[in-house]
């Protein structure tokens, strides 16, 4: 699992604006707290601002499509639901679910973790798991 570069994601976004299509940064978040999950072990680590930067969360949407840019560009299908946006990875890699700005104040009496952050990544390698919890930049 490689996150991009912010050259990456301007050198990407470039050449698909090369083309015609209007591309948007819909989202970009910045993990402060991750978790690799294998089955077998469990690894909790708080997350510096200098390894949070290398691994931020982008989302961009190219015409009708979303993307996971920090996830290599893979195609994203977003779900309403609530006080919920969640972009879900058709090919299984895993979603990012957001909590809408505007219902924050809501979503936050849910619990401590609704409360301390904005946005929960969880990205799918074999049969572990790595998940990001973030916030908004």
């Amino acid at each position: 699992m490689k996150a991009f570069t912010a050259t990456a994601v301007i050198v990407l976004l470039f050449v698909v604006s090369s083309f015609g299509a209007e591309t948007t940064t819909i989202f970009n978040g910045l993990p402060l707290l991750k978790i690799s999950e294998g089955g077998v072990s469990r690894i909790t680590e708080n997350l510096d601002t200098v390894k949070a930067a290398n691994l931020k969360c982008i989302i961009s949407k190219i015409g009708d499509t979303y993307y996971w840019v920090s996830r290599e560009n893979t195609k994203l299908i977003r779900v309403e639901g609530g006080a919920f946006t969640t972009f879900v990875a058709p090919n299984g890699a895993g979603y990012i679910r957001v909590i809408n700005p505007t219902m924050k104040s809501m979503a936050s009496i849910m619990s401590e973790t609704e409360d301390s952050f904005d946005y929960v990544e969880h990205a799918l390698i074999g049969l572990r798991s790595v998940t990001y919890y973030g916030k908004t930049e």
